[in-house]
């Protein structure tokens, strides 16, 4: 009977009129404008505010016209090695001797250049068009070095000119001597095919990586320069390696990609 009474006493006044209203508790009142105020602040940041990413990438340090492979365009056995690694030749040197059923034949560079890898060896059997040298298209030993990155097709429109490119030297300890740097020098319009990675560079076996994921963009990076370093290039460290850094050398590049609004990221 007591809950009943308490029932129809409540039915007689449903709306309770005579109690004070409270709309929110101070700390209610404390969230809502510290929420208010992060919103605002959030909202003013993504139209205004930038953030900017990077693309790695594999590459390689080597030289604006690349390297070529040298191939026998006759059969026999090497009797003599002309010269070695390292040697500059003119177009037209003779780079080996091989013996054939007609002679000594001589196998000639097709361009000047220096030679970076020497396959054959005195009393190996070449065969015809077979691989026997790479040689770097240089004819000045001091020319400056430049890297050849390669990245996934679909990433190369997000690389612009000029873009800033930390490079991470597979011989250099990054801990101890930090990146090089560069800056893009060119983007290739269409994606690589690994055949036409190999000519540039001259190695099968590295157009085979860096087209495992596909036919990749060609990035051209140009080094900066410094006199004040030992490879006269400059470095995140102050000096650098105290040595040399050479062509063929494999490097990871991180390329720097244009700053973007976070509003970009949400409209289509």
């Amino acid at each position: 009977m007591q809950f009943r009474q308490k029932a129809l006493s409540k039915l007689q006044s449903p709306e309770e009129l005579h109690l004070p209203v409270r709309f929110a508790r101070p700390q209610g009142r404390l969230v809502l404008a510290v929420t208010v105020i992060v919103m605002a602040v959030a909202s003013y940041w993504a139209f205004t505010g930038s953030v900017s990413s990077k693309l790695s990438a594999p590459g390689i340090l080597t030289r604006a016209e690349g390297s070529y492979l040298l191939q026998s365009p006759v059969a026999g056995q090497v009797t003599a090695v002309l010269a070695e690694e390292g040697r500059l030749l003119s177009s037209g040197e003779p780079l080996l001797t091989v013996r054939t059923d007609q002679g000594d034949r001589p196998v000639r560079a097709v361009a000047g250049g220096r030679v970076t890898t020497l396959v054959a060896k005195i009393g190996s059997v070449v065969t015809t068009g077979a691989d026997v040298a790479t040689v770097e298209r240089v004819k000045n030993p001091d020319a400056p070095l430049v890297a050849m990155l390669y990245v996934p097709g679909g990433s190369g429109s997000t690389i612009a000119v000029g873009a800033s490119v930390d490079l991470t030297v597979q011989s250099v300890p990054q801990q101890q001597y930090g990146v090089l740097r560069g800056r893009v020098k060119a983007v290739s319009r269409t994606p690589r095919t690994g055949a036409q990675i190999s000519s540039f560079l001259g190695d099968k076996q590295l157009a085979a990586q860096f087209s495992q994921q596909g036919n990749p963009v060609a990035v051209l990076v140009q080094l900066e320069r410094s006199a004040g370093t030992k490879s006269g290039y400059v470095w995140s460290s102050t000096d650098g390696p105290p040595y040399a850094v050479d062509s063929t050398t494999p490097v990871t590049g991180a390329v720097r990609l244009s700053a973007q609004r976070p509003v970009d990221w949400l409209l289509p």
